[in-house]
C-alpha cells in the first residue's frame, strides 16, 4: 500500500515547520511506523552531506535522524543556496546544477518538478508515512503560479495539510484565516486543521479564539497549541534563527563567531555550548567583538564578498590584532580560506574573476574551482599541532562542502591527516591560528576539549557527545509535541 502523508505548511517563514516535521518523524517512528521526511525545495545555507557525498538541507538531515534513517537526497531533492549577486546555486539531487537568478529559475521549474514527483513516487512505495514540509507561505499569490514546494506538492500527493502559525509574533488568527482565504477552493479542501506554535500564555484566554476560528473556517479544528520550547539544541534551518538569538551558552569563557553576511553551517559551533562556562556570541561589528578568548570565522557561501565585508567593517583589522596578542583564531571552510594570503578565482566561480588578499594569518593560498567537494570525512590530528605537547591520537569526524583547493606554503603545516595521500586544514608555525574544511570539527569531544584546553579553558565535567545530546533533545521535542497534540485527531487526519 502506498504511504500515507501529512504536510506541514506555514503562514510565513520561521513558524517552526522544520521542527514540527522533526517531532512528527520521531513520534511516529517510535510508534513503529516506517517514516520519511520530505521537502521538495529548501533555500538554506546550512547544509549536510549524505554518506554518498550528496548535499541536502541541514533540516532534512536532522529529520532523517528523527526518523531513524541515514540522510538521503530523496528527502530534499532541490537545495537553493543564495549568493551575493541575487542568484542562487541550484543543488539538484545532491549535486550543483546551475547558478540562476530568480526570474530565470521559473523556466527551470518543469525539469525540477519532474525530479520532485519522481522522488515522491519512490518514497510512497517504500514508507508508511511521509511527513512533508512546506516553505514560506502557500498564500504568496504573486508566486503561486511557479511554486513547487507547497500546494502543488500537497495536491500531487492528495495530502492533508495542517497550517501552522507562530503566535509569538502576534496576529495568529489573522495569519491562519487570511492564508486559508487566499487559497483556491481545491487547495482549501486539503487544509484539515491548524497548529499554533510557540505559545507562552494562558490557554484559557486563547480558547474563545480557537472556537471562533473553527466556526469561521468550516469546522476546521486546531489540532494542537504547541508551547515555546526553550534552549532546544537541534540544528536550525538557516541563519534567520540568529536574528532572534545571537548568544548561546552561559559563562565567562567567550568565543566570538563572526556573523558573515552569507554565513553557512553556523551549527558547527553547537557542540561548544555543551561545555561548562562557555558562551558563544555571533558578532557583526568591531563594537560587538569585545575581548573574547577565541575568534572563529565560519563558513560562507560567498567567501570573497564576505572577506571584502570583513575588511570594510574593520573586523579584519581587529582579528589580525587579536592574533598578534595571542588570541586563538580559527577558520572553518570559507573562514579557513579567508585566513590565508590570497584567494584566487580565475573562472569567476563566485561571480567575478579575480583575486583578493586574505588576512595573512596562515601561510596558504586558495584557488576557487568549479568542482564542489562534498564528502563525509574521518581525520586524525597531526601529532605536531598547536594544541598539545604530548603525542597521542586525536580524531575528528565531519563533512566537507567547499569549492576551492588550498595549498600550504612554508609557514604552515597540515592540521589533519585523512589518508596517506590526503590532508586537511593548516596551522601556523607561530601563534594559535588554524583552519579546516571540516564542518562538525568540534562535535568530537576529544578534539573539542584538546583545543579548548590549549587556550586556557578547563573542566572537571565528563565530556558530552553532541550526537547523544541531540538524541536526548529529539526525544524531549517529541514528548512535548505529543503531549500538546490531539493525537487521535492527528491519526484520523493522516488516515491511520
Amino acid at each position: 500500500m502506498a504511504a500515507r502523508s501529512l504536510m506541514i505548511q506555514g503562514t510565513s517563514s520561521n513558524v517552526g515547520k522544520s521542527l514540527l516535521v522533526t517531532a512528527l518523524c520521531r513520534i511516529y517512528t517510535r510508534r513503529g511506523y516506517n517514516v520519511a521526511p520530505f521537502k521538495s525545495q529548501n533555500m538554506a545555507l546550512n547544509s549536510f552531506v549524505t554518506p554518498e557525498g550528496l548535499e541536502i538541507g541541514r533540516a532534512q538531515a536532522m529529520q532523517a535522524i528523527a526518523a531513524g534513517k541515514e540522510a538521503s537526497v530523496l528527502f530534499n531533492p532541490i537545495l537553493l543556496k543564495p549568493e551575493s549577486d541575487g542568484s542562487s546555486q541550484i543543488v539538484l539531487m545532491g549535486k550543483p546544477w546551475k547558478q540562476l537568478r530568480g526570474i530565470d529559475y521559473y523556466s527551470a521549474k518543469p525539469k525540477l518538478w519532474k525530479e520532485v514527483t519522481t522522488v515522491l513516487d519512490q518514497l510512497k512505495e517504500n514508507n508508511d508515512i511521509i511527513f512533508i514540509e512546506g516553505a514560506g507561505s502557500p498564500a504568496e499569490i504573486n508566486l503561486k503560479e511557479h511554486e513547487i514546494v507547497n500546494m502543488k506538492v500537497a495536491t500531487y500527493m492528495d495530502s492533508p495539510v495542517l497550517l501552522t502559525a507562530d503566535i509569538d509574533r502576534g496576529g495568529v488568527f489573522a495569519f491562519l484565516y487570511g492564508t486559508l482565504e487566499l487559497l483556491d477552493p481545491q487547495e482549501q479542501k486539503l487544509i484539515k486543521g491548524f497548529l499554533i506554535n510557540k505559545f507562552r500564555g494562558n490557554i484559557d484566554l486563547l480558547t474563545p479564539g480557537l472556537k471562533m476560528l473553527e466556526d469561521l473556517t468550516g469546522d476546521r479544528p486546531t489540532v494542537g497549541v504547541l508551547p515555546y520550547v526553550k534552549d532546544l539544541q537541534l540544528a536550525q534551518e538557516d541563519s534567520v534563527f540568529l536574528d532572534e538569538q545571537q548568544a548561546f551558552g552561559e559563562g565567562s569563557f567567550e568565543i566570538a563567531v563572526i556573523r558573515l553576511p552569507h554565513i553557512s553551517n553556523y551549527d558547527d559551533f553547537d557542540a561548544l555550548t555543551l561545555e561548562e562556562n562557555i558562551r558563544i556570541r555571533f558578532v557583526q561589528s568591531v563594537h560587538e567583538l569585545g575581548d573574547p578568548q577565541a575568534i572563529i570565522i565560519p563558513g560562507s557561501k560567498t567567501t570573497m564578498p564576505d572577506l571584502i565585508w570583513l575588511k570594510s567593517t574593520g573586523l579584519a583589522r581587529e582579528i589580525i590584532a587579536a592574533a598578534k596578542r595571542g588570541v586563538s583564531i580559527t577558520g572553518i571552510c570559507g573562514g579557513y580560506q579567508m585566513l590565508g594570503n590570497t584567494i584566487i578565482d580565475p573562472e569567476g566561480v563566485e561571480g567575478v574573476s579575480g583575486s583578493i588578499s586574505g588576512l595573512g594569518l596562515l601561510d596558504i593560498e586558495t584557488e576557487m574551482t568549479t568542482e564542489k567537494e562534498t564528502v563525509q570525512t574521518h581525520a586524525r590530528l597531526n601529532k605536531r599541532n598547536p594544541f598539545m605537547s604530548e603525542e597521542r591520537t586525536v580524531e575528528a569526524e565531519g563533512y566537507e562542502i567547499h569549492m576551492g583547493t588550498t595549498r600550504l606554503k612554508k609557514g604552515a603545516l597540515p592540521l589533519f591527516s585523512i589518508s596517506e595521500e590526503r590532508t586537511d586544514g593548516a596551522f601556523s608555525l607561530e601563534g594559535c591560528v588554524w583552519g579546516s574544511y571540516l564542518h562538525g570539527v568540534f562535535d568530537t569531544p576529544d578534539l573539542r576539549r584538546t583545543w579548548l584546553r590549549s587556550i586556557g579553558w578547563d573542566t572537571t565535567m565528563a565530556p558530552v557527545s553532541l550526537k547523544e545530546k541531540r538524541e536526548e533533545e529529539l526525544e524531549r521535542l517529541a514528548d512535548i509535541m505529543e503531549e500538546h497534540l490531539d493525537m487521535k485527531l492527528l491519526d484520523k487526519i493522516i488516515g491511520l
